[in-house]
C-alpha cells in the first residue's frame, strides 16, 4: 500500500504577531523552503516577502543581466548577485536585495564555508525594486539598514512611480523624478543603468 504524504497546511499570521527564529533556525528554514524568499531582522523576526509578479520579476531580471554584463564585459570587478541571494549583515540580519554586488576584496576575505552559506557581510552595492506588494517606509528602512551595515552604495527604485531613491553612507538621500541613467559612481566605476530599458 502507497503512502500519500499529508498535503502541506499554510499558516497565516496576524500582523501584531511575529514569529522569532535564531540565525540557525533561519538557515535551516531557508535550506528546507528554497522557493520561498525569507529574511530574518536584527531582533530575529522572521520575514517572509511574497513571490514578485512577472513584470517586477522582468524589471529584476534586466538589472542583474545590466550588472553581470558590467562584469562580465566592461571590465567591473567582484560579484553580482540576485534576490534570490541571502546576506548576514553586521548587525545580524537575513537580508536579500533584489540585486547587489560585493568587491573583489571583500568575497577573497571570506572563507570557503563562508561563501557556501549567508555571506557574513553587507553587499558594497544594493537594489531594492519595488513590487505592487511593498511598501515605500519598508523599502526605506531596508535602505537604511544596508548603509549603517557598510554598503557604499544602494538605489530604491520605484516603477510605479518612476522615481529613485539613491543612498549614500553620511549623506541625505537624493531623489531623483523620472531619470534616464543611474551612475555606479566611484563605487561601480563605468557601470550605468540605462531606466529606459528597465521602465519597458
Amino acid at each position: 500500500m502507497v503512502q500519500v504524504p499529508p498535503k502541506p497546511l499554510s499558516l497565516q499570521l496576524p500582523d501584531e504577531l511575529a514569529l522569532r527564529v535564531t540565525p540557525e533556525q533561519f538557515a535551516a528554514l531557508a535550506a528546507a523552503n528554497r522557493e520561498l524568499r525569507l529574511e530574518r531582522s536584527v531582533t530575529g523576526e522572521l520575514l517572509v516577502n511574497p513571490p514578485t509578479g512577472s513584470e517586477t520579476g522582468y524589471r529584476n531580471s534586466k538589472i542583474n543581466y545590466f550588472l553581470v554584463r558590467w562584469i562580465e564585459e566592461e571590465g567591473g570587478n567582484g560579484r553580482a548577485f540576485d534576490s534570490s541571494t541571502g546576506f548576514e549583515l553586521p548587525n545580524g540580519s537575513n537580508r536579500s536585495p533584489d540585486a547587489a554586488w560585493v568587491s573583489q576584496n571583500s568575497w577573497d576575505a571570506l572563507t570557503p564555508e563562508q561563501c557556501q552559506g549567508f555571506a557574513p557581510l553587507c553587499p558594497d552595492f544594493v537594489v531594492e525594486l519595488r513590487s505592487q506588494s511593498d511598501t515605500i517606509p519598508v523599502l526605506r528602512s531596508k535602505m537604511t539598514e544596508y548603509i549603517e551595515n557598510g554598503a557604499r552604495l544602494g538605489w530604491l527604485i520605484d516603477p510605479q512611480n518612476q522615481r529613485v531613491e539613491i543612498y549614500r553612507p553620511g549623506q541625505g538621500v537624493e531623489v531623483l523624478e523620472n531619470p534616464d541613467t543611474l551612475s555606479g559612481e566611484r563605487v561601480l566605476p563605468g557601470f550605468t543603468l540605462n531606466l529606459s530599458r528597465v521602465w519597458a
